[in-house]
């Protein structure tokens, strides 16, 4: 045995550390963070950002964290590894990786060119072709369970083709986002439905069917609002913005073939297959269709060149193209540990506790609250679900809401913030999509992420929604004498402390 091996088997096992104290308390805890989110909104206002620099933000913000820590370095930085070990950003990460290498293996393909063809063919163009792109990208995410799947193939996909037919860049990046938020919100496969069914100790298909009416209300009042002004080509491309001239270019009906696999996805990922398994299908398909139909040669794929020394090709990029994001993931994850780490959310809850009293509508004005600030500092919608389920379960048991309402009110704040605000994680990925494009189509102009965030207007209304639903009491269900897994009732039964005023 070496003397590297015994010094390794000698070092003490730490366990999974449990606490941690900062000065200033829980508001100790949340100031790495806001440090990041600081930095992301200065870097983005002076239009400096780049996925790199906000990862340095993100660092920056970790250095502040171990100086407020109370506990010795060696606990804050077990505390740090812990949070870049966490599951919900490996998944994440790993499911961008498999959308990127299906996109690019559509776009090296002529996808992209198919779509301008098409789009001018049948004159869905500018406000028509943005409406079109928010109905497409909510029936994908529904399909696929991930919105940030869809922004990564549908930003790189349909922004272009868009752009190109005369559609507001802006208003089109918004359509994106917010099909993206309504797949997060209702698809069956999402993380976020999963979770938040988990957490409040109930069944996946009912939580869907209970928030069916919630996300096509917010559903419907967006499209409209797409297609009366999601036209307008010269916001984003500048005055020598000609789109005939970018058809006449880019237009080509070839590529529409790659529509198969592109379907085919959709239709495996609807018959309950995993999200892998059905890009994986998507990606094998879409490759074997490039080369019997000639539309790319298998080096556009995958290139090994001796030579040079270098891998190249449409998988290799679809993978390139989001490592230096899912490290600025990483690093977020890490971040919102600290918090959770630090016991502010038990600080919350008994707060909470005491200025509801037995309002029921207070408890979900509390809930929908909470949830929308911890989605404000932890910006991977996941993340901050599983951070608030305890306390959305805690003071939902409290006033007897029924676990369909509770699941409701924990993943729609978390289904809207987690693709409007600019340092969130959703929009974050379709920023660093689009600026990507630049490269292979010159009409595409690069986006910072504040500009972002007026246009995802599905994120806003949904939050907005469920704000007036809590206050209001509309559709409020409670738990029946039979306990959580009984039918919702619409008042609590005896001896249950809520009282619906």
């Amino acid at each position: 045995m070496s003397d590297e091996q015994r010094d390794f088997q000698a070092e003490p096992q730490v366990d999974e550390i449990r606490r941690l104290e900062f000065h200033l308390g829980g508001f100790g805890s949340a100031i790495p963070i806001l440090v990041f989110i600081v930095w992301a909104v200065v870097t983005s206002l002076t239009e400096v950002v780049t996925t790199n620099g906000l990862s340095t933000g993100a660092v920056i913000g970790l250095v502040v964290g171990m100086v407020l820590c109370k506990q010795d370095g060696h606990t804050y930085a077990k505390a740090v590894f812990e949070g870049f070990t966490r599951n919900i950003a490996a998944v994440a990460i790993v499911a961008w990786f498999f959308a990127g290498m299906f996109a690019q293996v559509l776009q090296v393909g002529g996808l992209v060119e198919g779509l301008i063809w098409i789009a001018a063919f049948v004159g869905a163009e500018g406000a028509i072709y943005t409406g079109l792109t928010f109905i497409l990208a909510a029936a994908f995410a529904s399909a696929v369970g991930t919105g940030y799947g869809t922004a990564v193939a549908f930003g790189t996909l349909m922004y272009p083709a868009g752009i190109a037919v005369g559609a507001h860049p802006l208003m089109l990046a918004g359509a994106i986002l917010s099909g993206a938020a309504f797949g997060d919100k209702l698809a069956p496969i999402s993380d976020t439905t999963i979770v938040s069914a988990a957490t409040q100790d109930t069944d996946v298909p009912g939580v869907v069917k209970f928030r069916f009416k919630y996300v096509i209300v917010a559903g419907l009042v967006t499209v409209v609002l797409y297609f009366l002004f999601g036209g307008g080509a010269e916001v984003g491309a500048g005055g020598g913005f000609d789109p005939e001239a970018v058809i006449a270019e880019y237009s080509d009906p070839a590529g529409l073939i790659l529509l198969i696999p592109f379907a085919a996805v959709l239709i495996i990922a609807f018959r309950g297959y995993h999200l892998l398994v059905s890009l994986t299908w998507g990606i094998v398909i879409g490759i074997v269709l490039n080369l019997l139909f000639g539309l790319a040669p298998f080096s556009d794929i995958l290139h090994l060149d001796f030579q040079e020394g270098t891998v190249s090709g449409a998988l290799v990029d679809g993978i390139a193209g989001y490592v230096e994001y899912a490290i600025l993931i990483l690093l977020i994850v890490a971040l919102g540990h600290m918090i959770r780490l630090s016991g502010a959310m038990n600080d919350a809850v008994e707060w909470s506790k005491a200025k509801i009293q037995r309002a029921v509508w207070k408890a979900e004005v509390a809930i929908w609250a909470l949830v929308s600030a911890l989605n404000v500092v932890i910006t991977i919608n996941t993340a901050a679900e599983v951070a608030a389920a305890p306390f959305v379960r805690d003071i939902g048991r409290t006033y007897g809401l029924h676990p369909y309402r509770r699941a409701l009110l924990l993943d729609g704040p978390t289904s809207s913030l987690g693709y409007v605000l600019p340092w969130s994680g959703g929009l974050l990925l379709l920023v660093t999509t689009i600026n990507a494009l630049t490269e292979d189509y010159d009409f595409v102009q690069p986006v910072v992420p504040t500009q972002l965030t007026p246009y995802v207007w599905f994120g806003f209304l949904l939050l907005a929604l469920l704000l007036i639903v809590s206050i209001t009491g509309w559709n409020r269900k409670f738990e029946g004498p039979e306990g959580p897994e009984g039918e919702p009732v619409d008042k609590p039964y005896k001896g249950m402390l809520a009282e619906n005023e």
